[in-house]
């Protein structure tokens, strides 16, 4: 067991939220303080949560369920897990929260509390989609926090987006890509093509150190060519589903085939073991979650079927975001101090 940082504030994680709720989250934020060392409250309800192994409990009386209606059930069910997460964070108990639960719930519940930081247009949900073969993912915003956007705010994002892949992934001068149906500055949308100029433009650029590569296709998202792309949230939250899709697809074929004879069963005994990296870079446990960018607080929205094992690594991750500042970054970015 790590010893615990006891001079930082804890990680509040939504107990409730989650198909694998409440005894993967629990079992992912005991894990998260045994070996990381990072103290972690759990928000929920305490009768459902078993043992805790001493970590400390938020009650929260009302689960907002994965079907639910966000705007609606925030409002009204003021006591569940979700809002007492975020208000946690609002009112510095936390300092940050982590939740598997609705996805649109938890970003209604982290906007209306932690209010959205100044200059900041619309929030939007920055994930990482794993390139196979490389150690760094590219980053896909927004991937569903806003089903229709402005040109102003998709360039907004790129803003964010290059300030996530710095301070996440160290990338000094991220490649910006505008997601669209070819290459050539004329084509998509009427939306692409304003995002288009503007991003070409360059002012938003700043102390981003980024640089805008222009249109890209959907083939190039799992590309090391990138580092963040940048789209609507409708567009995104349909590509980050097609390849979740398409890569358990193909997961589950290739298993199968190494099945189908004493041939290919052998031959899987072979290739199995040096296959098993890949699936590793592959699972979304393994990523830490997506966060949402344009928030005052670091909020890490884990996938619905979130493992324990997704827990701890979602914990790491907003560790990191809040001691590199990342929400102070993004503020700086996008409404700069005025020159002296």
């Amino acid at each position: 067991m790590t010893a615990i940082d006891t001079s930082r504030l804890p990680v509040a994680v939504d107990a409730m939220g989650g198909d694998k709720a409440p005894a993967e989250i629990v079992a992912g934020a005991i894990r998260a303080r045994d070996e990381l060392g990072v103290p972690v409250v759990l928000v929920g309800r305490p009768e459902e949560l078993g043992d805790t192994h001493g970590l400390e409990v938020i009650p929260a009386s009302e689960v907002i369920a994965m079907d639910a209606d966000p705007g609606k059930s925030v409002r009204t069910m003021k006591d569940s897990s979700l809002v007492r997460a975020a208000e946690a964070v609002r009112d510095g108990k936390a300092c940050a929260m982590v939740s598997a639960g609705n996805t649109g719930a938890t970003m209604a519940s982290a906007l209306l509390r932690m209010k959205r930081v100044p200059g900041a247009a619309r929030p939007a949900i920055a994930t990482p989609i794993p390139c196979p073969g490389a150690d760094i993912p590219t980053v896909l915003l927004d991937a569903g926090a806003n089903a229709e956007c402005s040109a102003e705010w998709l360039v907004q994002f790129a803003q964010m987006g290059a300030v996530y892949a710095r301070h996440r992934y160290g990338i000094a001068a991220p490649k910006v890509g505008l997601l669209s149906i070819g290459e050539e500055p004329t084509k998509g949308n009427s939306l692409v093509k304003e995002t288009h100029a503007l991003l070409a433009e360059g002012s938003w650029i700043g102390s981003t150190g980024a640089e805008f590569v222009g249109n890209v296709e959907g083939r190039d998202i799992m590309s090391p060519d990138l580092d963040v792309v940048v789209t609507d949230g409708f567009t995104g939250n349909v590509v980050l589903k097609t390849l979740e899709g398409g890569m358990r697809a193909l997961v589950r074929a290739i298993l199968a085939s190494f099945g189908t004879n004493a041939e290919t069963k052998a031959a899987g005994d072979v290739l199995l073991p040096a296959l098993l990296p890949l699936y590793g870079q592959l699972d979304p446990d393994n990523t830490g979650g997506a966060m949402l960018l344009g928030l005052n607080g670091v909020c890490i929205i884990s996938h619905g079927s979130s493992s324990a094992t997704a827990v701890v690594n979602a914990v790491k991750v907003a560790t990191e975001m809040v001691d590199a500042d990342l929400v102070g970054a993004v503020a700086r970015t996008i409404r700069p101090e005025p020159a002296e």
